[in-house]
Protein backbone atom coordinates (compact mmCIF):
# COMPACT_ATOMS: atom_id res chain seq x y z
CA UNK A 1 0.00 0.00 0.00
CA UNK A 2 1.34 3.71 -0.79
CA UNK A 3 1.71 6.00 1.78
CA UNK A 4 2.76 9.64 1.62
CA UNK A 5 2.82 11.54 4.97
CA UNK A 6 3.76 14.67 5.32
CA UNK A 7 5.11 16.80 8.18
CA UNK A 8 6.79 19.88 9.07
CA UNK A 9 3.85 22.43 8.90
CA UNK A 10 2.94 24.86 10.80
CA UNK A 11 2.48 28.66 11.91
CA UNK A 12 5.05 30.90 11.05
CA UNK A 13 5.89 34.49 10.49
CA UNK A 14 5.81 36.60 7.43
CA UNK A 15 9.71 36.10 6.73
CA UNK A 16 9.95 32.98 8.28
CA UNK A 17 11.28 29.23 7.22
CA UNK A 18 9.58 26.10 7.71
CA UNK A 19 10.89 22.99 5.99
CA UNK A 20 8.10 20.48 5.09
CA UNK A 21 9.23 16.38 4.99
CA UNK A 22 7.18 13.35 3.15
CA UNK A 23 7.95 9.98 4.12
CA UNK A 24 7.05 7.65 1.62
CA UNK A 25 6.53 4.08 1.81
CA UNK A 26 4.67 1.09 -0.31
CA UNK A 27 6.74 1.71 -3.37
CA UNK A 28 10.51 2.30 -4.59
CA UNK A 29 11.11 5.42 -3.99
CA UNK A 30 14.40 5.81 -5.85
CA UNK A 31 12.40 5.48 -9.02
CA UNK A 32 9.74 7.95 -9.04
CA UNK A 33 9.52 11.28 -9.35
CA UNK A 34 7.76 13.39 -6.57
CA UNK A 35 5.91 16.76 -6.39
CA UNK A 36 4.79 18.70 -4.04
CA UNK A 37 1.20 20.65 -4.72
CA UNK A 38 -0.61 23.48 -2.13
CA UNK A 39 -3.93 24.16 -1.48
CA UNK A 40 -4.72 27.84 -0.01
CA UNK A 41 -8.25 28.45 1.54
CA UNK A 42 -11.08 29.11 -0.79
CA UNK A 43 -8.54 28.18 -3.70
CA UNK A 44 -7.66 25.28 -6.41
CA UNK A 45 -4.54 22.69 -6.20
CA UNK A 46 -1.74 24.70 -6.87
CA UNK A 47 1.58 22.61 -8.59
CA UNK A 48 4.67 23.94 -6.55
CA UNK A 49 7.72 21.86 -7.08
CA UNK A 50 8.75 18.44 -9.06
CA UNK A 51 11.83 16.14 -8.52
CA UNK A 52 13.10 13.90 -10.65
CA UNK A 53 13.59 10.42 -9.09
CA UNK A 54 17.19 10.82 -8.63
CA UNK A 55 17.59 14.39 -7.97
CA UNK A 56 18.73 15.66 -10.89
CA UNK A 57 16.32 17.55 -12.13
CA UNK A 58 13.93 19.99 -10.51
CA UNK A 59 11.39 22.84 -11.54
CA UNK A 60 9.24 25.08 -9.23
CA UNK A 61 6.27 27.27 -9.93
CA UNK A 62 6.83 30.76 -10.32
CA UNK A 63 5.04 32.07 -7.51
CA UNK A 64 7.84 30.20 -5.18
CA UNK A 65 10.65 30.11 -7.54
CA UNK A 66 14.08 31.69 -5.60
CA UNK A 67 12.24 30.91 -2.09
CA UNK A 68 11.26 27.11 -1.74
CA UNK A 69 13.64 24.12 -2.78
CA UNK A 70 12.43 20.63 -3.22
CA UNK A 71 15.06 18.15 -2.13
CA UNK A 72 15.08 13.77 -1.87
CA UNK A 73 17.22 11.58 0.31
CA UNK A 74 16.41 8.52 -1.19
CA UNK A 75 18.27 5.92 1.49
CA UNK A 76 15.85 7.79 3.74
CA UNK A 77 12.77 7.69 1.29
CA UNK A 78 11.49 11.45 2.17
CA UNK A 79 10.82 14.32 0.13
CA UNK A 80 11.55 17.87 1.44
CA UNK A 81 10.26 21.03 0.38
CA UNK A 82 12.31 24.01 2.06
CA UNK A 83 10.36 27.03 2.81
CA UNK A 84 11.97 30.33 3.19
CA UNK A 85 11.22 34.14 2.88
CA UNK A 86 7.28 32.96 3.64
CA UNK A 87 4.93 35.25 2.74
CA UNK A 88 1.19 35.06 3.84
CA UNK A 89 -0.30 34.29 0.62
CA UNK A 90 1.58 31.03 1.03
CA UNK A 91 -0.46 30.07 3.63
CA UNK A 92 -2.14 26.43 2.22
CA UNK A 93 -2.67 23.18 2.66
CA UNK A 94 0.36 21.45 1.22
CA UNK A 95 0.76 17.75 -0.19
CA UNK A 96 3.24 15.46 -1.13
CA UNK A 97 2.56 13.84 -4.21
CA UNK A 98 4.07 10.47 -6.43
CA UNK A 99 3.89 11.90 -10.05
CA UNK A 100 3.56 9.53 -12.49
CA UNK A 101 3.19 11.20 -15.91
CA UNK A 102 1.14 12.85 -16.48
CA UNK A 103 -0.64 12.44 -13.22
CA UNK A 104 -0.25 12.82 -9.32
CA UNK A 105 -1.54 9.14 -8.27
CA UNK A 106 -1.22 9.34 -5.08
CA UNK A 107 -1.34 12.01 -2.93
CA UNK A 108 -0.95 12.81 1.33
CA UNK A 109 -3.06 13.55 4.04
CA UNK A 110 -1.33 16.98 3.72
CA UNK A 111 0.21 19.40 6.31
CA UNK A 112 -1.17 22.99 6.96
CA UNK A 113 1.57 26.27 6.79
CA UNK A 114 0.10 29.02 8.03
CA UNK A 115 2.09 32.15 7.62
CA UNK A 116 1.07 35.18 9.51
CA UNK A 117 2.25 37.87 12.41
Amino acid sequence: EVQLVESGGGLVQPGGSLRLSCVASGFTFSTQAMSWVRQAPGKGLEWISTVNSDASLSSHADSVKGRFTVSRDNAKSTLYLQMNSLKPEDTAVYYCTKYNYPDMDYWGQGTQVTVSS
